[in-house]
């Protein structure tokens, strides 16, 4: 497979199916910030972290490609002429949900009861978590906006949002793993 094939020179590029779009196009813009958030969780991965927490990372890291190329497939290049799905992966449906409510609950009955915001940061590998996320709910933003121009499936949006509490949740677990005081937002009267 051959890196470079100058087919994107003139500033397109094809989604699955083949049909040609402008690289700035809602749908590029989607898939690509998912790929984004994809490489902030490798580099959480990369981090000092338990080995049941890399797992589920791993998890998310194949599920979030699976989801970039649904955003990636235009409903009219979904099936084939024969009525066959054209792509032929599995897809991130409920039960990638309810793996991600499940990790959240684990977790969050190990951790004290929020009673204010939190500001990102502390260790490096929480601040991770915080970008993912950040980059977790733009990639949610530009599926909801392409969800408005042209139907994807729904669970793509679920699973973001709730891929985003999943971050947060992770971020204070990791802080609390790590020995790091989670440091409360407390607006400072004028």
């Amino acid at each position: 497979m051959k890196i470079y094939t100058k087919t994107g020179d003139s500033g397109t590029t094809a989604l699955f199916g083949g049909t040609r779009v402008k690289k700035y196009n809602l749908r590029i813009e989607s898939y690509g910030t998912v790929d984004e958030l994809n490489s902030y969780i490798g580099l959480i991965k990369d981090q000092e972290i338990s080995n049941n927490i890399k797992t589920a990372l791993l998890r998310i890291q194949n599920e979030l490609f699976t989801l970039g190329a649904m955003l990636a497939t235009p409903p009219e290049k979904e099936t084939l002429k024969s009525g066959k799905e054209r792509l032929n992966i599995p897809k991130v449906d409920l039960n990638s949900i309810q793996f991600l409510e499940n990790e959240i609950d684990i977790m969050d009955k190990e951790l004290p009861q929020m009673t204010h915001f939190i500001l990102p940061g502390g260790h490096q590998a929480v601040s991770f978590c915080h970008i993912a996320r950040c980059v977790c709910r733009r990639a949610e933003r530009l599926s909801v906006e392409l969800n408005d121009q042209e139907t994807i499936n729904n669970d793509i949006i679920k699973y973001l949002n709730r891929l985003s509490d999943y971050l947060f949740t992770l971020a204070r677990k990791l802080s609390k793993d790590l020995s790091v005081e989670e440091i409360k937002w407390i607006p400072e009267k004028q």
